[in-house]
């Protein structure tokens, strides 16, 4: 492919066909396993323990199903150890995506955390610019969830000291998401672009391989996404709609973090780019109408198509650049 590895440019003995055909099945069959093992063990915990506990009246049940989608998010990291226990693959350090390698990166680190955040807020306002009605400049959602923890605790909030509160809850977002997420990104990251992403990039040129990637990345949520996570239920195509909508954000925000891991050759990037988009994701709804409410597929977070609108256009112009340098290796 030479985006990792320059390929061998004839291969002129038997033996060494034979070796190479043998090592191509092996490599095969570690995608294969990784894949494997990080849907069944997902799945399996997802339908039965979760989405049981997920649909439970009982708020401690509840709670836990939160915490435990929470901890599914290290299953890609636990796909890792199992294909390369399982198949001697080994844990050579240069092998495994985990160096900071900041010399020379550090563009790569500013945008996978202040670019993140940038897109994720240009998105929110471009929602609003087109969809003027559905912003509240009294940031009527904010207001109503604030209101009823406050109202549990026994106390109440004037409406500056809401702006007050979501000021202070995005500016702490920008600074300390990634951080704040980093252990449970690194579960997803290390397993997607730390490892089926350099073995993607094998089998396949650059642009198949990241869709490819952006793809089983989307599937893999199906059932968070039937439980309601990122788009709720009862729309119109529930829930294929959904999964199909998550599939393209998945494509979408994995091409932008394969281009940050390919560039540095680590998966650290990655994973602060994820906690950037956790963190801050949310942040646009803070600001919308219950009068008017927004359209989930279409903003102002930027799982809907105009709230990522920064990240798609992001995206194709990172993805030109990969394959146009991919074109100059040949």
């Amino acid at each position: 492919m030479g985006i990792f590895m320059k390929q061998d440019s004839i291969i002129e003995s038997n033996d060494r066909k034979n070796g190479s055909m043998e090592e191509k099945r092996l490599h095969d069959r570690r995608i294969v396993l990784y894949l494997a093992f990080t849907f069944i063990l997902t799945f399996a915990i997802e339908i039965f323990v979760i989405m049981p506990l997920a649909g439970d009246v009982d708020i401690k049940k509840a709670y836990m199903a939160q915490l435990l989608v929470t901890g599914v998010m290290f299953i890609p990291a636990l796909g890792v150890l199992f294909t390369r226990l399982l198949t001697k693959e080994g844990f050579q350090i240069k092998h495994l995506m985990l160096s900071f390698n900041l010399k020379g990166n550090l563009k790569y680190y500013g945008l996978a955390w202040f670019g993140f955040a940038f897109l994720i807020l240009f998105g929110a306002v471009l929602y609003f610019v087109i969809f003027p009605k559905q912003f509240d400049p009294g940031l009527g959602y904010a207001r109503a969830m604030l209101e009823a923890q406050t109202k549990a605790a026994g106390t109440e909030l004037a409406g500056e000291q809401i702006k007050m509160v979501v000021s202070i809850q995005i500016f702490t977002g920008i600074l300390l998401a990634p951080f704040v997420n980093f252990l449970n990104c690194f579960g997803e990251e290390w397993g997607w672009r730390g490892y089926l992403l350099p073995k993607l990039l094998k089998r396949f040129k650059v642009i198949p391989a990241l869709l490819l990637e952006g793809i089983i990345w989307g599937l893999w949520h199906t059932p968070v996404i039937i439980m309601g996570h990122n788009y709720g239920v009862g729309y119109w195509g529930f829930p294929y709609l959904g999964i199909f909508a998550m599939c393209i954000f998945c494509t979408v925000l994995g091409i932008i973090l394969s281009y940050l891991t390919i560039k540095t050759k680590s998966c650290i990037p990655a994973v602060i780019g994820h906690g950037t988009m956790n963190g801050l994701a949310s942040a646009g709804i803070m600001c919308t109408s219950l009068e008017n409410p927004y359209n989930v597929f279409l903003g102002p977070m930027p799982v809907g198509l105009i709230g990522g609108a920064g990240f798609i256009f992001a995206a194709a112009g990172l993805l030109y650049l990969l394959q146009k340098e991919e074109n100059a290796e040949k």
